[in-house]
Order: C-alpha cells, then structure tokens, then sequence
C-alpha cells in the first residue's frame, strides 16, 4: 500500500490497520474517507477558539456540498475524493457529526449519526456497524469517565448484529470488531495487546 502515504500517515493505528486489508478497487474511496474523518478530528481536537474550528469545518461542508470540478487545486484530500469514484455530497454530514462536539452539550448520538453518513455514501450497509464503532471510538477519547460512561452505555444498546459486510467494506469490519472487543473487554483502546490484531487480522482475511 504505497499511494497517497501522506494521507495513510494522519490516520489512526486502527484505522491504518484496517484499511491495509482493503482491496485495491476498495482503497481510494475507503482512504478518502478515512483521511477525511481524521482531517476533521484534528480540527475539532485542535487548541484554540471553537469558532475558529467552526469555520474550517464550514470550508469543509461547503466544499463538499460543490462539485469536485469547482474545488480549489493543490490539496491532496481534495484530490484524492475527486478521483475516489464515491459521491461527496453525502460526507457533509460527517462535517456536521464532528461539529457536534464542539457543542456545549455532548450528542454522541447525532455524532455517531454523522460518521455513520461517512459511510453509507459508500455502502448504505456500513450505516448501522459505522454507528456502533463511532460511539465506542467516542467513548474511548472523551476526557470525563461519566462522559464516557454515557457513551458506553448507548454503545450497549445498539443491536451489534453479526451480519457479514461487502467485501469492499473489510475494513470497517475490522473497526467495528475491535470496538465490539473493546466495549465488552476492558475498553482501554481499540488495539489493546495481542488479541486485538488476532482478531483484526481475521476480519481483515475472512470478514468476520
């Protein structure tokens, strides 16, 4: 996996991990999407002025909400969603799911909602597992353990069906098993020991 490195680099372990068990038709839009979510995680996680925050992300949603033809030239991501073969429209509600936390009152449902969308514009499928590993990867990196707490619990409520991805979704079925882990282990992070990258590697190679 050697295109786009300087993307692949902002990425998450988990998600890295994941998407190496990507197919080669699967990866452009699956990366895309994955350089998006962490592109706007760092801006929500960065220091300074929330409406500062607020309005990179509106760059964002506006850009998304255009055609790839009328974007500006000279940025990697943007690039790469162009040519990825994935509608962009839809990825302005992962914009949205991330500003929700820059909120005063924590929605981890609406924020889990708005990466669900980042998904379903690639397989309306993914909707329901994407939910689930958003709230658990939520609850991981929140600050307060009562915060966390309330997430976890409405991570135990979803319905955590076992149903077999697309294939071109395997690495959101790596996500989604880790995090299923996680909420039922000891929830310390996503890819916690050996175990961790068994499973991964299982659901990266046979999807469940």
């Amino acid at each position: 996996m050697t295109s786009h490195p300087s993307l692949i680099d902002t990425l998450p372990l988990p998600q890295r991990l994941a998407l190496s068990y990507a197919s080669r038709r699967a990866q452009p839009p699956v990366l895309a999407l994955l350089a998006l979510d962490a592109r706007l995680a760092g801006i929500v996680r960065a220091d300074g002025e929330p409406m500062i925050a607020q309005i990179k992300l509106a760059w964002w949603r506006d850009r998304l909400r255009q055609p790839p033809a009328d974007w500006p030239q000279g940025e990697p991501l943007l690039a790469l969603l162009a040519t990825s073969g994935m509608a962009t429209e839809p990825l302005a509600g992962l914009v949205d799911g991330w500003e929700v936390l820059l909120a005063d009152t924590l929605d981890p449902a609406a924020f889990a909602e708005g990466r669900a969308q980042g998904w379903a514009a690639l397989d309306p499928a993914a909707a329901q597992p994407a939910r689930e590993w958003a709230l658990v990867d939520l609850a991981l990196n929140l600050g307060t353990a009562d915060e966390a707490a309330a997430v976890r619990d409405l991570a135990r409520a979803q319905p955590w069906d076992r149903a077999r991805l697309p294939a071109a979704m395997r690495p959101l079925a790596v996500l989604h098993g880790l995090a299923r882990r996680a909420l039922h282990g000891d929830g310390a992070e996503l890819l916690a020991g050996p175990a961790a990258m068994l499973l991964a590697m299982r659901l990266g190679i046979f999807g469940r």
